[in-house]
């Protein structure tokens, strides 16, 4: 009889315990947090929801949102171009990144190259975009500024653990980058200095007159040295500027001088003020620069492409009497 009573005592605090813990651990808490994606940008109007217990929200303009869970459950988030996610709070550390769709103008974002092709990617891209003439759309300027940036990161996947030194890592991809554009601009020069001559007795086309390639060369002869020099800090026309020297047989000890100085002045200052300025304005303002590459690629561009552009809608043009056009048999 006593055993009985024992027995009903211990249940009913069995019971009880039981119920006073499901009812604490079934309390909802609320997980705040950012959504981005996986090139840092903000994500806005994302959608979240807490599963299974059903809670709901959305991300503001600037990614940030708050949403009740309750113990086990998982947070959806889910939004139109990109691929939906299950994350964990528990695992996670405020901050949620989606997977975005790919589309052609990512091939214009910078970070794309750095998160999907790393430091390889990025020394090739320098490369072409210097040497070849299908690279001149490739991002030059933009591409450096934020490799600056992220200048530690791309070093540490060829040293794991880095150098210790973020200095040290700036240089040792100053100059592997440096190496890489002196070598696409010495292969552009190559090809210029092969296809010279036959375009120099071509017949004038549509598309192709002769009096450019004169007036090219009167230029590299009296501006050879600054127009190597200058090319590289504008795009398109860096592609194109090793190519025309060795069409108009501009001396290869002269290009080589100007072609390694110019490369070494433009790798240097965009990785520089890509990873002081980054610091800088995270230090001083607490404004973080990846968040705007949009706009400070588009800062650069304008910066470097006005003066050419005033230049060749203004500019002076000498023109060439008939006989000197002429194809010399």
């Amino acid at each position: 009889m006593v055993n009985r009573r024992l027995f009903k005592r211990y249940l009913l605090i069995a019971i009880f315990a039981t119920f006073s813990t499901l009812s604490s651990t079934a309390q909802p808490s609320v997980f705040s947090g950012q959504v981005k994606d996986q090139y840092e940008d903000i994500v806005s109007e994302a959608s979240l929801k807490a599963m299974p217990s059903g809670a709901i929200a959305i991300s503001d303009s600037a990614g940030n949102f708050s949403i009740q869970t309750q113990s086990g459950d998982s947070i959806v988030v889910s939004k139109e171009g990109f691929a939906e996610g299950v994350f964990h709070p528990e695992k996670l550390k405020g901050i949620i990144v989606i997977e975005k769709d790919f589309t052609w103008k990512d091939l214009l974002n910078p970070i794309f190259y750095i998160k999907n092709g790393g430091l390889w990617l990025m020394l090739f891209i320098v490369f072409a975009e210097t040497g070849l003439m299908v690279g001149f759309f490739l991002p030059g300027d933009s591409l450096l500024f934020v490799a600056g940036i992220y200048s530690t990161s791309l070093i540490d996947s060829i040293l794991p653990g880095g150098t210790g030194s973020p200095f040290i890592d700036l240089i040792i991809l100053a100059i592997l980058t440096s190496i890489c554009g002196i070598l696409g601009n010495m292969a552009g020069y190559w090809f210029g200095k092969k296809s010279g001559p036959f375009l120099f007795q071509r017949k004038d086309t549509l598309l192709f007159k002769k009096k450019n390639l004169f007036q090219a060369r009167d230029f590299y002869d009296k501006h050879g040295g600054q127009a190597i020099v200058f090319a590289r800090f504008l795009p398109i026309i860096r592609t194109f500027a090793p190519i025309i020297a060795g069409i108009v047989q501009m001396d290869r000890k002269k290009f080589m001088y100007y072609n390694i100085v110019g490369c070494i002045a433009w790798v240097t200052t965009m990785l520089l003020a890509g990873h002081y300025l980054d610091k800088l304005f995270m230090t001083k303002l607490n404004f973080d620069l990846k968040q705007h590459l949009e706009v400070i690629v588009i800062g650069i561009v304008l910066v470097t492409t006005l003066p050419v552009l005033y230049k060749l809608f203004f500019g002076k043009r000498k023109q060439y009497p008939e006989e000197q056009l002429k194809i010399k048999n």
